[in-house]
């Protein structure tokens, strides 16, 4: 009798796409042949657990079985587990699964490879970030060695092919009813070998170095942005190009302005006689100082914009804007003069004066009645 597609996969039949692949991918690791090399009853187990999921991941399918358990793939001629288990296990895992998991070798690496990247972390003051900068870091790396070229052969003599792979980098060995290839022990998967490595890089083409480079930061960059420098990452090998420098941009935070994306944000107080009869005041911008007009009735939490003075786009067009945000101050320390000409003011002020006060009072009346 056949055996239960959930029950293989260690699922319920409430399960989703989700959970269903999740288990098979822990049994199918769990039971792939080349994990458990001359076990017929692994090999079987994974046969069936790849047919299972190949059923309930196809919805149609898994409506059908559902309905009619196995005998849906005669009542509706509907077909069932047809497909290569080996093909679905490189469907889920990826192409390059075997390698991944099952240390599988590769060709033979004999031609050039690009350098790896390097990624630099840069601190910048706020304005460094707004305006731009030239800095200078220092980087360790790995450059190509000056004594043999980077071919990692003393002066006077040259690589080999290995004679263990013949060339290939890789080796075969049979495990029951299976090949495995794994790269080649002798020359470790490069096809070749060096019988003179360099004295300097001791065959590795590249020794160790530390780089200083000037890092151009454009005007506009913000945490989190990435500046790349062309050429300036790790050597190649075998006459492969260099890697990129990948500079990753981290913005100190200002003491006066906050900044959302291109736009700059600040509070700036003014004295209530000004929010009360209009005036100008001088703010600060991150370009030097700017006059803006207050009008008369200017209620704490208004905000102003000031168009063109936030940060210019890191894209190289526009520029933000700055938006001032009013807190109206109310003055502390009066004198008893003081005191006295704003108790005259009270009295003479009305509920007209105070329109959000009165609309307040108004709607808040049944509350004191």
């Amino acid at each position: 009798m056949a055996k239960d597609f959930y029950e293989l996969l260690g699922v319920d039949r409430s399960a989703s796409a989700e959970d269903i692949k999740k288990a098979y991918r822990k049994q199918a690791l769990k039971h792939h042949p080349d994990r458990n090399p001359g076990d017929q009853e692994a090999e079987g187990k994974f046969k069936e657990i790849c047919g299972a999921y190949e059923v309930l991941s196809d919805e149609r399918k898994r409506r059908q079985y559902d309905q009619y358990g196995h005998d849906a793939f005669t009542r509706t001629r509907s077909t069932g587990p047809t497909g290569d288990p080996f093909d679905i296990f490189s469907q889920v895992f990826g192409s390059n699964a075997f390698d991944s998991f099952f240390g599988g070798g590769g060709r033979a690496r004999q031609g050039p490879e690009q350098g790896a990247s390097l990624r630099y972390d840069l601190q910048l003051e706020f304005e460094e970030a707004v305006f731009g900068v030239e800095r200078d870091i220092t980087i360790p790396r790995a450059e190509s060695c000056d004594r043999c070229q980077g071919s990692g052969c003393e002066p006077g003599s040259s690589r080999r092919t290995c004679s263990h792979c013949r060339g290939a980098g890789q080796v075969t060995m049979a495990q029951g009813f299976f090949s495995i290839s794994q790269p080649c022990p002798h020359c470790r998967g490069q096809g070749e070998t060096i019988d003179s490595p360099c004295h300097d890089c001791k065959g590795g083409g590249r020794v160790q170095r530390r780089k200083r480079i000037v890092v151009s930061i454009p005007p506009g960059v913000d945490t989190g942005m990435r500046v790349r420098v062309g050429g300036e990452g790790e050597a190649g090998t075998r006459g492969g190009p260099p890697g990129d420098l990948i500079v990753v941009i981290h913005v100190r935070e200002h003491e006066i302005f906050k900044r959302e994306a291109d736009d700059l944000y600040c509070e700036v107080p003014v004295p209530f006689h000004i929010a009360a009869l209009g005036g100008k005041v001088r703010v600060p911008t991150i370009s030097g100082p700017a006059d803006l007009t207050v009008p008369a009735g200017t209620q704490s939490g208004k905000v102003f914009r000031l168009r063109d003075k936030g940060v210019p786009s890191a894209r190289g067009h526009g520029r933000g804007d700055q938006h001032v945000s009013i807190a109206v101050e109310v003055p502390t320390n009066l004198s008893a003069a003081q005191k006295q000409k704003l108790r005259e003011f009270a009295e003479v002020c009305d509920d007209g004066v105070f329109p959000l006060l009165h609309r307040f009072l108004e709607r808040t009346r049944k509350f004191f009645e």
